[in-house]
């Protein structure tokens, strides 16, 4: 089955057309045959190039938006009213060229507007005229648990290359979150002649965590508290990834109430931290002695309270 085109550029099904530009441009320039030498990176820059080709061109896409991987068999002058449930005999695409690397496609050849010699000319110069070609940008993913992201520091990290295995010394900076990348220049895909090599983007993946749950630079961290403690109110400590730190539990709190510790999340060297939120979880232990029963039985006497009564 056809992959989707707009899951190859990377971007949503309401993308604009700038948006879709923007994806193309920054694939093209990653898996161009000339510059990356991987054995896979001339199909997959195949795949982009005919993707960007039928999202660039309106008409085009909104064939491809209502008939899918179909679209090709539907005439450009189809009439809905009389085409609902009929077969389409095949047609040629519209727009002519089809964007297909290898399809004695030439540089300077347009694709839905971007012209893959201006696209790439910074890179390098035409086919064959024997120029410098810089190193490809190259990405790999940097896994770290939530008390390495909240502390940064450096790491050394071992990948595996066209000539073996590589280490490479990371900074770490404190904060970093799901998704954001460390550049380290220089260090992707090797040059030739006298070009400078491509940068490697390490793309940070936060690891799951059962005591913390990261959103953005928020952490929420599970408070457990004794029925008494919630019920008249006490300051007990939190474990943070920073340290302990304390939380006032004001009296009356139920399970479930989110205490905020404001500027206790994550770090940001760039602005204002995230918050922590302290989940609160009233326990209750699981074998009672003598005595806690005696006093459970007096309270449950003693009290009015009910729970399933409350609004």
């Amino acid at each position: 089955m056809a992959r989707d085109f707009y899951e190859i550029l990377g971007v949503p099904r309401t993308a604009g057309p700038e948006e879709i530009q923007q994806a193309y441009r920054r694939l093209a320039r990653r898996h161009h045959p000339d510059v990356n030498k991987d054995p896979g990176a001339e199909e997959r820059f195949k795949e982009v190039s005919e993707a960007y080709d039928v999202l660039a061109d309106p008409e085009t896409r909104k064939r491809y938006d209502q008939f899918g991987a179909d679209f090709r068999q539907v005439p450009e002058d189809f009439d809905e009213r009389v085409a609902v449930g009929q077969g389409f005999r095949s047609g040629a695409p519209r727009g002519g060229v089809r964007a297909g690397f290898g399809d004695d496609v030439q540089f300077g050849q347009g694709f839905g507007g971007v012209d893959i010699e201006d696209l790439l000319g910074g890179m390098f110069g035409r086919r064959g005229a024997g120029g410098p070609i810089p190193g490809a940008d190259q990405e790999a993913e940097l896994a770290l648990s939530v008390d390495e992201a909240y502390r940064g520091g450096r790491r050394k990290l071992t990948l595996a290359g066209p000539d073996g295995p590589r280490t490479y010394d990371v900074t770490i900076p404190p904060g970093v979150v799901d998704g954001q990348r460390i550049r380290l220049s220089g260090q992707g895909g090797q040059g030739s002649g006298q070009a400078p090599s491509g940068d490697l983007y390490l793309i940070v993946r936060i690891k799951p965590d059962p005591a913390y749950r990261l959103s953005g630079r928020d952490i929420t961290v599970t408070l457990p508290v004794t029925p008494w403690e919630a019920a008249l109110g006490t300051t007990v400590p939190v474990t943070t990834p920073g340290g302990d730190v304390k939380a006032k539990v004001p009296p009356g709190t139920s399970s479930g109430r989110r205490l905020r510790l404001r500027g206790q999340g994550m770090p940001d060297p760039r602005g204002a931290p995230g918050d922590l939120y302290a989940e609160v979880r009233i326990m209750v232990p699981a074998e009672l002695s003598g005595r806690e029963r005696e006093l459970f039985e007096k309270l449950a006497a003693g009290s009015a309270f009910d729970p399933r009564r409350q609004r």
